[in-house]
């Protein structure tokens, strides 16, 4: 199997975002999680999305998992690879953006790359270097309490020097207006003063394109969806592209079965979502202080499923409001109590399939990566869109046979989210 573009994802709902806008966008598309195994068949596709979690791991862990799939890619024919972040550019100061944006453009012989978490589509702009969601910069918006790694500076500039042994540059939209000729020409001014990772503004769909042609001619990129999106259309423009678009249809045929969501995430949208959902069907709210203590919660939430699920679809949520969330990493730490409720909510979901559950719905980055892993599914197809950046996914290759899968990042989605994806998956 040749691709003609790799991406290397920080988390597991975000290579499904990405994933989902390739296909939108025209490329036949499988997200794997991990590396997969060398007895894995994967279908005949564009694009690969290899989904790692390496958004809040060390940073040294996070550059070494990277360069493993990086040259799993490139061994398989991709010519670029983009290294998916959250539009939220969340990283820490020790990274992990800085870091494996710089040992991705080491290992394909250095280079200028262009950075940008822009997608307009969900309101996530860049000018001048900043970050604005919705209209507001990143720390003035709801996004600037992300629960692991709070973001309280919207200039990415700043944000991505912090973390960065060289230099960052930028490349302000008076340049990107003037087209790809321009950018590429500031690219490569700033490559040759020894500058790696350079911001680049986009407000519009159309910036996004212009960076996409630019980003294609070089072997690496980092970026939200929207950079994806950029890179898929250029790669269509080219005519390297044979299939002609993706289909979804063959995605969701029926999986039968019982249905669940699971839900991790402390986002006000997730919250939003689980009260509009306890208007229709059973919804039953962890405390996630009983997590933290041991695993009788886990098996009374197990317990209080059984007796329900049949009858419909069921909602566990360990969710929490933030206040909580703060109080919580205060007394067992930030990265204990976080590791525990994935965890708990991971246990949760591999329980019900084992009691036939074979569409699940999962909210939260973090949660949906550990319920993934624990439940040892290899692979996904892409299917049709629930909301934007949210797909219906298929796996493929898992021993608990076909299932149809949503993993939802918590801020995504509006607030019937949960009905719309049940109501999708059949």
């Amino acid at each position: 199997m040749a691709i003609l573009l790799g991406s290397i994802a920080d988390d597991y709902t975000g290579a499904s975002d990405l994933a989902n806008t390739l296909t939108k966008n025209g490329l036949r598309t499988v997200q794997t999680v991990g590396i997969p195994d060398p007895s894995l068949a994967l279908p005949d596709v564009d694009a690969v999305v290899v989904s790692l979690k390496i958004r809040s791991v060390p940073a040294s862990d996070a550059v070494a998992a990277a360069a493993s799939a990086e040259r799993w890619l490139r061994q398989r024919g991709a010519g670029h690879v983009l290294y998916k972040i959250c539009s939220t550019f969340d990283s820490t100061d020790a990274g992990n953006i800085g870091p494996v944006t710089e040992a991705l453009s080491d290992a394909a012989g250095g280079g200028g790359v262009l950075v940008t978490p822009a997608f307009p589509e969900t309101g996530r702009t860049v000018y001048l270097g900043h970050l604005f969601v919705g209209g507001q910069p990143l720390n003035e918006s709801p996004l600037r309490d992300h629960p692991l790694n709070p973001m309280h500076d919207a200039n990415l500039v700043r944000v991505l020097t912090r973390q960065s042994r060289n230099a960052v540059g930028l490349i302000d939209l008076t340049v990107i207006a003037a087209g790809p000729g321009a950018v590429k020409a500031r690219l490569e001014d700033l490559r040759t003063a020894g500058i790696t990772a350079v911001i680049a503004d986009a407000i519009f769909e159309r910036d996004l394109e212009t960076l996409g042609e630019v980003a294609l001619e070089t072997p690496v990129s980092t970026g939200a969806s929207g950079l994806g999106l950029g890179l898929a259309r250029a790669l269509v423009r080219s005519g390297r592209i044979s299939s002609g678009g993706a289909t979804t249809a063959d995605t969701i045929r029926p999986v039968g079965g019982l249905s669940a969501i699971v839900a991790g995430s402390c986002s006000k949208a997730t919250l939003r979502q689980l009260d509009v959902a306890e208007r229709s069907m059973p919804v039953l709210r962890l405390d996630p202080e009983r997590l933290l203590a041991g695993p009788d919660e886990i098996a009374a939430a197990i317990t209080w499923a059984g007796g329900r699920i049949s009858a419909g679809p069921v909602v566990i949520a360990a969710s929490a409001a933030p206040e909580t969330v703060s109080r919580l990493q205060s007394i067992y730490g930030r990265e204990a109590s976080g590791h525990a409720i994935e965890t708990a909510t991971s246990i949760i979901a591999t329980e019900l399939v084992e009691r036939g559950v074979r569409r699940l719905v999962v909210a939260g980055g973090e949660t949906s990566g550990a319920a993934v892993d624990r439940l040892a599914i290899p692979a996904f197809l892409i299917g049709p869109e629930i909301a934007p950046g949210v797909p219906v996914l298929r796996t493929v290759g898992n021993a608990q046979g076909d299932m149809l899968l949503a993993l939802k990042s918590g801020n995504f989605g509006g607030e019937d989210f949960f009905t719309a994806a049940l109501a999708m998956m059949h």
